[in-house]
C-alpha cells in the first residue's frame, strides 16, 4: 500500500507556480483558464486572453494537451486500420483517450480552484512564452 500511496504522490506532485502569478489575475481570468481543457476552445484564451500571464499558463497546458491528444488519436486511428492488429491499436487508443480525459479533468479541476500546477507527463513542455 505504501509503493501505492508513492506513486500517486508522485504523480501529483507537479511544480505548482501558482505564487508567482498576481491573485487578481487568477480571479479575473478563471473562466478563460478553464476553456484551456475543453479540447478546440483552447484558442479563446490562446487569442484572447494575451495579457494574462494565468490564462496563458493554462492555455500552454490546454494547447499541449489538444496536439498530443490529436498526434495519438491520428497515429493510431491509423494503425488501428491494419487487419487483426489494427484492434489492439485501437484499444491502445482507448486507454490513451482515458487517460487524456484524466488530464484534461486535473487541469480543469487546477483552473478551477485557482492553481497553476503542471499537468502530469506533459506539463513541462512550453510552446506559449
Amino acid at each position: 500500500m505504501a509503493d501505492m500511496n508513492q506513486t500517486v504522490d508522485k504523480f501529483f506532485n507537479t511544480a505548482d507556480y501558482t505564487e508567482s502569478f498576481h491573485p487578481q489575475d487568477i480571479a479575473q481570468n478563471k473562466v478563460m483558464a478553464i476553456l484551456s481543457y475543453i479540447g478546440i476552445l483552447v484558442l479563446i484564451p490562446v487569442f484572447a486572453a494575451k495579457n494574462s500571464a494565468y490564462a496563458k499558463f493554462h492555455a500552454n497546458q490546454g494547447l499541449i494537451l489538444c496536439i498530443a491528444e490529436a498526434a495519438v488519436g491520428l497515429v493510431l486511428g491509423l494503425l488501428g486500420l491494419i487487419p487483426y492488429v489494427g484492434v489492439v491499436f485501437r484499444i491502445v487508443m482507448w486507454v490513451c483517450e482515458a487517460v487524456f480525459a484524466a488530464l484534461s479533468l486535473i487541469g480543469f479541476v487546477y483552473a478551477i480552484l485557482g492553481k497553476a500546477k503542471e499537468l502530469p507527463f506533459i506539463g513541462g513542455i512550453y510552446i506559449l512564452k
